[in-house]
């Protein structure tokens, strides 16, 4: 994998460099966002985002997608360096329209897990092996990852990249995700600090 194409991209977070990929085996057009001089670097603050259209896009209460890519945006915005890794992974690597499907079932009371081996899927069906090609293309020599997803720090040091340390991205809960933030916390593991409160 290798980098195909560079751009300045002027966004309201701050002055990033908006690069794309070729070699992708999946043959997804993932992409980096990248802010200063990061090769040869160590330590880079990387936060790996998968693409999540119903919360990046259209603004969705039912998870923390959005806010924790806005947190991740704007954190690195203010740093002399970093990464935003945008991986086309949409619902945890389901694809769309059958999280949507997972989404109804969750309608029903199921919760996000169950939801999706209902549908006949893991947990989660992410792979962070592109998020690895990405990084070693880009000539970072180790991160801090900006997650409280230990699938993501597994999913890196087994394809290679060395992990640092790591920088908690936390979102505020709203009542309509609380059952979700619990989930993840309880059932998949997400560091969440302390257990989930449901807002008033």
């Amino acid at each position: 994998m290798k980098i195909d194409t560079e751009a300045n991209l002027p966004t309201r977070f701050g002055d990033f460099r908006v690069v794309t990929f070729t070699g992708d085996p999946d043959g997804k057009e993932h992409l980096a966002l990248v802010r200063g001089d990061i090769r040869g670097r160590q330590d880079v603050p990387v936060r790996i985002h998968s693409e999540c259209l119903t919360g990046d896009v259209l603004g969705s209460l039912r998870c923390d997608c959005r806010d924790q890519l806005i947190a991740s945006l704007q954190a690195i915005g203010r740093m002399e360096r970093g990464v935003v890794l945008y991986l086309r992974q949409e619902g945890r690597g389901i694809g769309l329209t059958n999280k949507i499907k997972a989404y109804a079932l969750q309608d029903r009371g199921y919760d996000t897990i169950d939801a999706n081996r209902m549908l006949g899927f893991r947990d989660d069906e992410r792979d962070y092996a592109a998020a690895a090609r990405m990084l070693r293309a880009l000539g970072v020599e180790s991160v801090q990852l900006m997650t409280n997803n230990p699938a993501k720090l597994r999913g890196l040091l087994d394809n290679g990249i060395q992990v640092s340390g790591r920088i908690p991205v936390v979102a505020e809960p709203n009542r309509h995700n609380v059952g979700y933030l619990t989930t993840k916390q309880r059932r998949a593991g997400h560091m969440l600090g302390e257990v989930i409160a449901c807002p008033s």
